[in-house]
């Protein structure tokens, strides 16, 4: 009997340690036959070229898009989306998968997913049903629409998914792959190399070992034009506070010119003495770095998914994930000084009765996943009853 051939669509950085665990899966499955599709952000070196990480780790690579248009501004969002969807609808019919796996929620994501819907290919959409405060929303919702089988990543998911019309009989509750990275690296946490060692990375050589804050802070696409004064605020507060600080480059979005901008800016005027700045790092150390740190800081959903796994302080700023299920790890302040700087405070003298929680995922998504493809009857056509 042929393997089915299932294709795997990344796009971004993050899109990676979201699903590295079940393409694992994947591969080593007797029924399945990994097709995997690198593009996007995830081929760029300045945002940190994932795609080297996921040639280190033994993964053969179909084909690669080279799609981003420079701009980061919303007019060149549209653009990429359309250049990745003349890619991939050839990349597609070359390759004829029996199934194409579109991740989660970015904007280009959709161009995975039109590509695959058109030429009647089944489609398999990977963490739809929550809710955010940006374009990812609209863009996770429609990718659902446009999907015929749904793994999603937590209980709250699948029920909205189910209140939104899709089959019940198709939607999975596998939780998140990257809660697999997370629960091994719960097994264990030690920080066993030295981040600026490894990585380089920009800015001074701050002294880190006696504890440290992380920065992961996206533009919002919704509040394209306030980037760069969002990202300032958080840099003042985090120079004023004088904690040593390993500071992340942020996703190609629309708003990051502006707040890569201002990173430059401050870092270039004011040279902090207790920030270091990083492009990427692989999932395993990146979550080893978390779990060892004082309090994540920014609107990355590492805060609301491994970090209530791992159990790390996280101060949220703004919209971006707003609406998304979260645990009493997190909490929620404005883009004002003075909320981030009593928020960061707060998280960091207090001592939290945080436990580990499995919202997200028990650390077997990847295998959860790989058995689905395996056995779900692949389906291009479905009746929805609204």
């Amino acid at each position: 009997m042929a393997k089915r051939k299932i294709c795997v669509v990344i796009t971004a950085r993050p899109s990676y340690s979201r699903i590295k665990t079940a393409l694992s899966a994947i591969k080593a499955h007797p029924k399945l036959q990994l097709q995997l599709v690198v593009a996007g952000s995830a081929l760029l070196d300045r945002y940190g070229n994932a795609v080297d990480y996921i040639e280190e780790d033994g993964f053969s690579i179909e084909a690669k898009v080279f799609m981003v248009l420079e701009g980061e501004n919303k007019t060149s969002m549209a653009k990429t989306t359309g250049l990745g969807l003349m890619e991939l609808a050839n990349i597609f019919y070359n390759l004829k998968p029996d199934a194409v796996v579109t991740i989660a929620d970015r904007f280009e994501t959709i161009a995975t997913s039109v590509a695959a819907a058109y030429q009647n290919i089944p489609l398999i959409h990977v963490q739809g049903g929550e809710v955010t405060g940006n374009i990812d929303e609209k863009v996770r919702h429609a990718n659902t629409k446009l999907a015929d089988i749904h793994l999603v990543a937590s209980l709250d998911a699948k029920e909205r998914l189910i209140k939104m019309g899709e089959d019940v009989n198709y939607v999975f509750n596998t939780g998140c792959p990257s809660i697999d990275i997370a629960y091994e690296v719960s097994k264990s946490p030690q920080l066993d190399f030295n981040p600026i060692e490894k990585y380089g990375g920009v800015g001074k050589n701050i002294d880190w070992n006696n504890g440290y804050l992380v920065v992961m802070q996206h533009p919002v696409t919704t509040e394209y034009d306030d980037a760069k004064t969002h990202i300032t605020s958080t840099l003042k507060v985090i120079h004023e506070l004088g904690i040593p600080t390993f500071w992340f480059w942020p996703n190609v979005d629309a708003g990051a010119d502006g707040t890569s901008n201002g990173i430059r800016t401050y870092r270039e005027i004011q040279q902090p003495d207790n920030i270091h700045f990083f492009k990427n790092m692989i999932p395993e150390d990146f979550l080893r770095l978390l779990i060892n740190s004082k309090c994540l800081i920014g609107n990355s959903s590492v805060g609301i998914r491994e970090c209530s796994f791992l159990g790390v302080p996280v101060v949220n700023i703004g919209t971006r994930q707003k609406g998304r299920i979260r645990d009493k790890n997190v909490i929620d302040v404005s883009y004002n000084k003075d909320e981030i700087n009593k928020g960061i405070l707060s998280m960091i003298n207090k001592k939290l009765n945080i436990n580990s929680n499995s919202i997200y995922g028990d650390g077997d998504s990847g295998e959860k996943i790989a058995n689905i493809l395996a056995e779900v009857e692949l389906r291009f056509h479905k009746t929805i009853t609204y």
